[in-house]
């Protein structure tokens, strides 16, 4: 099946029996006609009732509901989805508010961490080090021919929990379901995929169940040589694939990413799908204190490479409204673990070096004791408009830090953005509560609603769902040959402006969930837009653009099927 069939047109299908029922990209379960039960043999495997894909939903729903824990919903969806995959789809478009949570961010991390004992059906490819001289075959089966989209991890860095081994697929499995959902990306050219280069998870190599390679991760040449490999392998496969690298370790995120960038079509989504969602939400937040984003300063407490991504892109947008380079990375303090980042630290990183400050800079700070500059002191000193937060320090932005920037400016915007919950760096509740209702807040966890004056307001959750499913999809409908920086901004751009902005409660800077769907088209319109303007894809004209988009999204529906022979 592929997004540019007719579906009013009967599908071919060779399959029959318990064959057909159990592949997850062509079974209908109770919506198989009798026609079709006679044509393919399915009658007395399925029960009586003829079913149709609303009642599916509702069923599947109400089963969701009955259990009391995320982890066994993510389960069932989990299962769901390898059995049924258009009722799986249909279920996230049209409750995706409900299901989000639960097939991605934050149900997934567990999902994760027990993923050795709970795996049963084979999904995606699992490509471990011992047999790095096989990849060619492995992709080559045939089954693999209509690929478009790849998600690829090594499953060292996964969200908050670190090093979770072979149980990352569940990284790539969540994200390229989003891709489906948000995005119309048909799920039979979706390919999730672990890098297993081992695990220094002392658990997972104790566990009698663990599914991955049982040895400690390779390092240095040897894993570079695993990943070269892989990404070879895919250039020879399918030229014009879209990969996405996901929740790689912070000493290889960047640098893969340099490294492949042009050769092809590729990018890291920690990297820059966190960026352009932190920036369009940033960018709304800017709009609705009246103030633009060059007028922003910004502490990023969490100078890591998703950190330093999300500083570099909000630089460049600064640098396109006005400012010098000079002027804008002036407008940044970073933080690491030992505090506020400084030039003369011999133990920087090359992507932390741009926001690294001169120590003149502090001259005059009151109330400093010591080398080492932390929080509390740039809050007091510089009266930041934005503390960014994603250092996995959960309540780092503590009650006297978020009072203090609240007495320094009007409306403090406040992005807790770690994962999961536990992580955040505040809770939308409190920042609300101590700065008065003054506060821009948004999370990268899904929180409850919050209160203020009586309302009760949604929280906007920063998910990199907003741009990424976007992103791919502009990319495949015209064809990019690359994914650009330039890209990114555009995505950041567009989502920052997608929505009419206020300071009247913390819950109008990004769509709601509901609408990711029409969001992704958003942004994909954008993303061609620039990959046209950096000529790096086919000219179009715009009045045919909608068109090109459209004829790339599928949608969930059942598919009258004819008997075709083997």
């Amino acid at each position: 099946m592929t997004e540019h069939d007719d579906k009013t047109e009967p599908l071919p299908v060779t399959k029959d029996g318990i064959q057909l029922l159990t592949d997850p990209l062509y079974n209908k379960g109770t919506a198989f006609t009798d026609a079709e039960r006679d044509q393919f043999s399915l009658h007395g495997l399925l029960p009586p009732h003829h079913g149709d894909l609303d009642t599916q939903i509702r069923r599947r729903r109400e089963a969701v509901q009955r259990l009391n824990d995320d982890l066994q919903k993510y389960l069932h969806l989990r299962n769901l989805q390898d059995s049924n995959e258009t009722l799986f789809y249909a279920l996230l478009e049209r409750h995706l508010k409900e299901m989000l949570p639960l097939v991605y961010t934050p149900t997934v991390g567990r999902g994760c961490q027990v993923f050795s004992h709970y795996w049963h059906r084979p999904r995606g490819l699992f490509i471990s080090h011992p047999y790095r001289d096989h990849i060619d075959a492995m992709l080559d089966h045939p089954r693999f021919d209509n690929v478009r989209v790849i998600v690829v991890t090594d499953g060292e860095q996964i969200l908050g929990i670190g090093d979770q081994g072979a149980g990352g697929m569940g990284i790539p499995i969540g994200k390229l379901s989003l891709y489906s959902a948000c995005a119309g990306i048909d799920p039979a050219t979706t390919l999730p995929v672990l890098l297993d280069a081992g695990t220094d998870n002392q658990n997972k190599l104790d566990d009698p169940v663990y599914i991955g390679w049982r040895h400690e991760r390779i390092r240095g040449e040897q894993y570079d040589r695993l990943v070269d490999a892989f990404v070879q392998a895919v250039k020879r496969r399918w030229p014009h694939v879209l990969l996405q690298f996901e929740d790689f370790a912070k000493a290889n995120a960047l640098r893969l990413l340099q490294r492949y960038r042009d050769e092809l079509c590729t990018f890291n989504d920690d990297i820059q799908g966190t960026a352009a969602v932190v920036a369009g939400t940033l960018l709304a937040a800017a709009r609705a204190t009246g103030s633009g984003l060059a007028q922003q300063t910004v502490i990023i407490f969490g100078a890591g490479s998703a950190g330093c991504g999300i500083g570099r892109l909000l630089v460049q947008m600064m640098i396109e409204n006005g400012l010098s380079a000079d002027e804008a990375r002036k407008r940044f303090y970073a933080f690491d673990s030992r505090g506020l980042l400084f030039d003369d630290d011999d133990q920087l990183a090359d992507f932390q070096k741009p926001f690294a400050r001169q120590r003149a800079d502090i001259d005059g700070w009151s109330g400093i004791d010591g080398a080492t500059i932390n929080l509390n002191d740039a809050v007091r000193n510089v009266a930041p408009t934005v503390l960014l937060g994603v250092s996995g320090q959960g309540g780092a932005f503590s009650e006297d830090i978020v009072r203090r920037m609240a007495d320094q400016v009007d409306h403090p915007i406040v992005l807790a953005l770690s994962n999961p919950p536990a992580n955040a760096e505040a809770r939308p509740q409190d920042v609300l509560d101590w700065t008065d209702g003054k506060a821009l807040v948004a999370t990268g966890s899904p929180f409850d609603p919050v209160h203020q004056d009586g309302e009760q307001y949604t929280v906007d959750q920063t998910n990199n769902t907003y741009v990424f499913p976007g992103v791919g999809l502009g990319v495949l409908a015209v064809e990019a040959q690359k994914v650009s920086d330039g890209m990114f901004t555009a995505a950041a751009r567009a989502l920052g402006n997608a929505v009419a902005v206020d300071t009247a409660g913390p819950g109008h800077l990004l769509p709601p969930i509901e609408e990711l769907r029409s969001v992704a088209h958003t942004i994909a319109r954008a993303v061609a837009r620039q990959a046209r303007d950096e000529n790096l894809c086919a000219t179009f004209d715009d009045d045919d653009l909608d068109a090109m988009i459209e004829r790339c999204m599928w949608s969930p529906e059942y598919r009258p099927y004819t008997r075709k022979q083997a």
